[in-house]
Formats: structure tokens, C-alpha cells, sequence
């Protein structure tokens, strides 16, 4: 039994019928190589063989009773592999946009709490005789970089399959603790609470002492800020259903403009964004006269971290996530003034993340009160809040390294990987990236009934990076 670290339960107070805390990915896959030809039991006989690898698969919440405390996992005793691994036909065209389709209806319905929080669905029928695979798990436990992980023990490097260590012996579930000793624990726990408070508030008062500096320095430049964001059609009050659609562009090209411009990879992602985002904004005529305002995720995680929050023994943490506000200069119609723009406002985030300290929001989750956090998001939604007041960010943009060697899942070989992140009250619209091998792959997630148009968002990224990549010539001739 573990408790959920503060962070990690946030996302599940922060969920309602329209607010999904899930994560998910579309992986397109060609199952020629697979040994012997596709099946879909292949597939399920594969992840029943690595379940022991994966705790996360088979593990479940437990509530403490009055929610005295965050919810603890365990074990499932009535985990059944059937309820989270099926198959589903894409109907004709059978295309992109009929895969998205099928991704969006998966991610439009929120995950049984009485289960271990994942599904994964495999999508047959595909145009090239492609597969694909829809997953979803809660966004309590995983962040990208636990989610990239994850991969080594689902995915191999040939087809043939690796060689993966069987389990010592055969798995039985944990007892499931009594509600008496769950609020005992919980007690035990909590009445650490005003020592660890005690310690977090002068590193809370340096914090803010440390953002002012950086931001009074005239040198300095500086990030975004919450709640300066100007309004768009996708700013507002979600629904429950989602939308998705993808977009791929060559790495070499990013690399390009990187190079050639003095950047970096994630600075050219955010402004291919920013650059699809102008052109989206145009076509709907709305494009305001300021800058978008974006929330980038930044992992906290060290390499010789252990998945463990804090010191307490009993608290795993499976997010280790901060994040950052960088200006989207929409505003700017030259692409490479754009660029620049966004080079220096990512420049001054970095600064003020690193004044604030990776582990502020970290610590100050734990902290979070269950039954007030649950209430507050519930009425929020409720009442359609996030339509009363100035958006607190305009779209949340994620870009999480990959490999850059081919991988096979149930010997299928992968050739596209989308991921797809949640959106928020007030921000209908996430942007989500992951390089493979030589390219990529954009995974575009929007609230199906605030953003319409997002097969045109999706259209546009290539042709904002093209417009960098001839003004990277340009400067190199």
C-alpha cells in the first residue's frame, strides 16, 4: 500500500464530468513483422507476460474513509486484463482523421476509479494495413517522462521481442486495507503536516523574494505571466467531449532551425506552435494584438532519483512535474522575430522556475485538502467560471524527447508515436510532442465542442515550420 503523493492526487481532485485528468497516445503501428503474422491476442498474451514489470497496471484506488487524507493504491484482487485491453475497427476511410475520431470518443469518457486507470485500445483495419493503439492512463499515475519510461518494458528493439525477467513467483494481490486502518494511517501522516509546513514557508517567502529580483533586474528577460493572457474561442468553459487530430514534421528540419538561428529544439517547437496558432487564429478572425500565453511542463526528475516523494517511505509520487508560463508571440508576423521572441521569454521562464525551486509545487500539493479541492473544481465547472474571468493561460504545449531507434510492440513495428495530453477549464486546447527516429509527432487534444477547427490547427504546424526552415536557408546562403 502507498499513498498518492500530493501532486499526483491533485489530478484526481481536479477532475469532473467535463474536466478529464487522463493522459493518452495514439501509436500507429505496421504489423508485417510481426513473427508468424498479427493477432490480437498476440497483443494481450504480450502484456499479460510484463504485468509484473508495470506496477502501475495492476494497481487501483483505495479512498480514506471521510477523505481524511489522499487516496492510497493497492493491489486490485479483481484485476481482470479483459476490462482494460480491447478492439475496436476503424470505420472507411479508414485514415488519420478516422483513427482521431476513434482516439477522441476514447478520450471523451473518463476512466472507473473502482479499476486500475488505464485502457488501451487497439484500433485494426488501418489504411497500409496499419494497427494502431489507443492508450489512456490517469494522469495520477504517470507524467511524460514516467509515460516515456514506461515504454522500455512494453516495447522491444526487434521484432523477435526482447528477453524480459520473469517474476520470481506467481503474483498475488495485497490484502486490501480495513477503513479503520486506512484513517489510522492517514493520522499518522497527517500529524507530520505542521513540521513540514514549518519548513516549506521560508523557502515559499525566498521563492517570491527571488522572483521579484529576477523580475526587477533590467537585464533579465522575463516569463509569462498568469492571468495576462488575452481571450480566444478556446479560453473558456469546457464539455466532457474531446477532440483530436495529429501532425508530423522532420527532426532534421527543426534541427535546421535550431542551428541556424541559435536556439534550441523545445524553442522551435514553441514556435512552429506559435506560428500554427497565428495562422488558426487568423482564419477564425480573432487574432489578438498581444501574445498567447503558454503553460510548458517541465520534469523535476534527477537521474539518480528514486519515484519516491519527499521522505516518507510511504509516499510514491509518479509525477515529478513543474511547469513553466513562456509567451506565445502570435502578435508577430515574422517568423524568425517570432523565434527570437520566444528564445528570450523561455530564457526568463527557465530563470524564474529556477528562483522559485523545481520542488515548490511539489511540496506545497501535499497540502491540498480533498474534500475542498473536489468541491471547489466541481462548482468551478458547474458554474462555467472559467467564462467570468481573464484565462489564466490560452493552451498547455508539452514536448517530451523519444527514441531515435525503431521499437516494436507485440513484434508490430512502431511508425508513428501521437501523444495527447489533457486540456483544462479555460484552456480547450493542448499541444503535445515526441520525437522518433526521424521525425516529430504532434498530438493535438481540444474540447470537440470549443475548437471545431482542429484538423486546421494540425495542417498548420508543417507549414510553420516550412516558414522557418526557408528563413533558415535564407540566412545561411
Amino acid at each position: 500500500m502507498e499513498r498518492l503523493s500530493g501532486l499526483d492526487a491533485s489530478f484526481l481532485y481536479l477532475e469532473t464530468p467535463s474536466n478529464h485528468m487522463h493522459v493518452a497516445a495514439t501509436m500507429v503501428y505496421d504489423p508485417s513483422t510481426v513473427p508468424g503474422g498479427y493477432d490480437f491476442e498476440k497483443v494481450k498474451e504480450m502484456i499479460r507476460s510484463r504485468l509484473h514489470l508495470v506496477q502501475q497496471f495492476r494497481r487501483r484506488l483505495v479512498t480514506v474513509p471521510f477523505q481524511l487524507h489522499h487516496p492510497v493504491w493497492v493491489e486490485d484482487p479483481d484485476f481482470d486484463l479483459d476490462r482494460h485491453v480491447r478492439r475496436v475497427a476503424v470505420p472507411s476511410p479508414d485514415g488519420p482523421e478516422q483513427l482521431a475520431d476513434i482516439a477522441g470518443d476514447i478520450a471523451s469518457r473518463p476512466l472507473d476509479r473502482s479499476r486500475p486507470l488505464w485502457e488501451l485500445w487497439v484500433v485494426e483495419g488501418l489504411e497500409q494495413g496499419h494497427i494502431a493503439v489507443v492508450a489512456k492512463m490517469h494522469h495520477c499515475t504517470i507524467d511524460g517522462v514516467s509515460g516515456a519510461n514506461l515504454m522500455v518494458h512494453l516495447f522491444d528493439l526487434s521484432a523477435d521481442g526482447d528477453v524480459k525477467p520473469a517474476p520470481d513467483e506467481e503474483w498475488e494481490p495485497e490484502r486490501v486495507p480495513s477503513p479503520p486502518e486506512l484513517i489510522g494511517y492517514a493520522i499518522n501522516s497527517r500529524v507530520r503536516r505542521p513540521l513540514q509546513m514549518a519548513s516549506i514557508l521560508p523557502k515559499t517567502i525566498r521563492a517570491i523574494v527571488n522572483v521579484v529580483q529576477t523580475r526587477r533586474g533590467s537585464d533579465s528577460p522575463a516569463g509569462g505571466t498568469p492571468f495576462t493572457a488575452p481571450r480566444t474561442s478556446f479560453n473558456g468553459a469546457i464539455t466532457g467531449r474531446r477532440a483530436c487530430a495529429y501532425a508530423r514534421v522532420p527532426l532534421d528540419d527543426v534541427k535546421q532551425v535550431k542551428n541556424a538561428f541559435g536556439t534550441t529544439v523545445n524553442d522551435v517547437v514553441l514556435a512552429v506552435c506559435a506560428g500554427a496558432l497565428r495562422r488558426f487564429l487568423i482564419k477564425g478572425n480573432e487574432l489578438p494584438d498581444k501574445p498567447l500565453l503558454a503553460v510548458v511542463p517541465v520534469s523535476v526528475r534527477t537521474d539518480d532519483e528514486r519515484d519516491v516523494v519527499g521522505s516518507n517511505s510511504d509516499v510514491v509520487g509518479s509525477n515529478r512535474v513543474s511547469a513553466m508560463f513562456t509567451s506565445l508571440p502570435t502578435d508577430i508576423s515574422d517568423p524568425v522575430e517570432r523565434l527570437y521572441a520566444i528564445r528570450e521569454s523561455t530564457k526568463g521562464a527557465k530563470e524564474e522556475h529556477n528562483a522559485v525551486g523545481a520542488e515548490m509545487l511539489q511540496q506545497w500539493s501535499e497540502f491540498a485538502a480533498p474534500n475542498t479541492f473536489s468541491l471547489a473544481m466541481r462548482l468551478y465547472s458547474r458554474m462555467k467560471l472559467a467564462d467570468r474571468h481573464p484565462p489564466i493561460h490560452n493552451i498547455v504545449i508539452s514536448n517530451v524527447p523519444g527514441p531515435q531507434f525503431p521499437l516494436y510492440f507485440a513484434g508490430a513495428k512502431l511508425v508513428g508515436m501521437y501523444p495527447l495530453g489533457p486540456v483544462f477549464e479555460g484552456a480547450a486546447l493542448n499541444v503535445t510532442v515526441l520525437s522518433y527516429m526521424d521525425s516529430m509527432d504532434f498530438g493535438i487534444m481540444a474540447c470537440a465542442d470549443t475548437v471545431p477547427r482542429v484538423w486546421d490547427l494540425a495542417g498548420d504546424m508543417g507549414e510553420a515550420l516550412q516558414e522557418l526552415k526557408k528563413a533558415a536557408e535564407a540566412a545561411a546562403s
